[in-house]
């Protein structure tokens, strides 16, 4: 069983910052590409960063320069420093993990997702 919990999400005005953090717990082999995606309403869910179990990072456009992607393998999280926030960065910001439970299987699980609103 591998459980994936965001944190870290919150309401913030425009120009703000936050950090979410993305555990991942369970009988886990080794975890390879963690992300964060979002979803706003009315829209479909988006990719917003990976990382590599290396440390090789990837962004949207729309985010580059503004969040940082990192992680902490020695504890199985990821997370997301979210600078200069926009309302259009407002959305539900979902953790994925790509986990092998067993040498050769990766899947991918998800977490609940965290609340990020920025005002404007």
């Amino acid at each position: 069983q591998v459980q994936v919990v965001e944190s870290g999400g919150g309401l913030v005005q425009a120009g703000g910052s936050l950090r979410l953090s993305c555990a991942t717990s369970g009988s886990i082999f080794k975890i390879n590409d963690m992300g964060w995606y979002r979803q706003a309403p009315g829209k479909q869910r988006e990719l917003v960063s990976t990382i590599t179990s290396s440390g090789s990072t990837n962004y949207a456009d729309s985010v580059k320069g503004r969040f940082t992607i990192s992680r902490a393998n020695a504890k199985n999280t990821v997370f997301l420093q979210i600078d200069s926030l926009k309302p259009e960065d407002t959305a539900v910001y979902y953790c994925n993990a790509k986990v092998v439970l067993t040498i050769g299987v990766e899947s991918s699980y998800w977490g609940q997702g965290t609340q990020v609103t920025v005002s404007s």
